[in-house]
């Protein structure tokens, strides 16, 4: 049963558990990461993300160089926002964020887990192409070691 409000009124808000907090960061895949700026203002870009949440660790894939990531080498301050896809409820994890080294060699640590973030390859000879391509790419991954979860909305996932 749909519930009426009166005209200017609406559910008011919710406050979402840990476990409901922690459900929506592995739902979704995208989200929008906030870094500091030279000028300390936050800097936002979307990235798509892998969420452990035994370990409490984001993983992001970028490229050595990127400003995001020169932003992190020098702040390692950062928060990643997620929302449900109606934008009625979302979660924001903040930590400091490690980057590592870029992947220098096809099947090298960094390549290994940058490939643990992807969907398994239907083709076995795919990953092979993959961990080429991360070499080739410079890619880097960036970890952020979630120190606070929040979030809120009017509708919980």
């Amino acid at each position: 049963m749909t519930q009426a409000y009166e005209p200017g009124r609406g559910p008011g808000p919710a406050t979402p558990s840990e476990e409901d907090l922690i459900r929506l960061l592995g739902e979704q895949r995208m989200g929008a990461l906030a870094t500091n700026g030279k000028d300390g203002r936050p800097v936002m870009s979307t990235v798509a993300y892998a969420w452990d949440p035994a370990e409490r660790i984001i993983r992001i894939s970028s490229i050595e160089g990127r400003v995001k990531v020169r932003r992190l080498a020098a702040d390692p301050r950062c928060a990643l926002y997620v929302s449900t896809t109606d934008f009625m409820a979302y979660a924001v994890a903040a930590g400091e964020a490690e980057v590592s080294p870029p992947s220098a060699e096809p099947g090298d640590e960094t390549g290994r887990e940058l490939l643990g973030m992807q969907a398994p390859f239907e083709r076995p000879e795919d990953e092979a192409v993959f961990l080429r391509n991360m070499v080739e790419d410079r890619r880097v991954v960036i970890r952020i070691r979630v120190a606070r979860l929040y979030g809120g909305g009017i509708a919980l996932p």
